[in-house]
């Protein structure tokens, strides 16, 4: 693959302490927009670990009794300015993103509450939180990815997802094998 123009790359920025925060105010919005179908709103993905270096978008994970209907959700979401990506994914982990345009400040995984994927994420972002080596070592995955993939195209973006596929399954297998997730 070439290397992309370097105006046109994915950026890893050091862990911004302003995170948690805005992650705060989101799921605030999130909340009041969807109601009761939201039974969990978390704040998941590299920018929801405490020193971790991370593209500058929170990730949230919204927990809801039933995946389908989408439109239960995908209407609230989409009134509050998130537009819903159509992926094969959409059985089990459908995703959503603001603004609708690159670069994103805000991605939304909803995903069925006690279902694997639920586990599986939290999972790995409690293992993250609770052993910083690993942490760091993921964090030097990304430094070193980055780089090779454009954020223009949904599709690259993507692909850097993908190259990082080993490691995240490496963690979250040893995390459920030690009963994660804490939370």
């Amino acid at each position: 693959m070439p290397t992309p123009a370097s105006t046109d790359v994915l950026t890893i920025v050091p862990y911004d302490p302003r995170w948690p925060a805005a992650f705060a105010a989101e799921a605030a919005r999130m909340r009041a927009a969807l109601g009761d179908l939201a039974v969990r709103v978390e704040h998941n993905g590299s920018t929801a670990v405490p020193g971790l270096a991370a593209k500058p978008i929170i990730d949230i994970q919204v927990s809801v009794a039933a995946l389908a209907p989408m439109d239960s959700y995908r209407v609230p979401l989409q009134a509050i300015g998130y537009t819903h990506v159509p992926h094969a994914d959409d059985a089990c982990c459908p995703f959503f993103h603001r603004p609708h345009d690159w670069p994103h400040t805000h991605h939304v995984h909803v995903v069925a509450t006690g279902g694997a994927e639920e586990r599986r994420t939290l999972a790995f972002r409690d293992y993250l939180r609770d052993h910083p080596e690993t942490a760091r070592e993921y964090a030097a995955l990304k430094r070193r990815l980055a780089p090779r993939f454009s954020a223009a195209t949904l599709a690259s973006r993507q692909a850097y997802a993908g190259a990082k596929t080993t490691f995240v399954e490496r963690v979250v297998a040893e995390a459920l094998r030690l009963g994660y997730p804490r939370s």
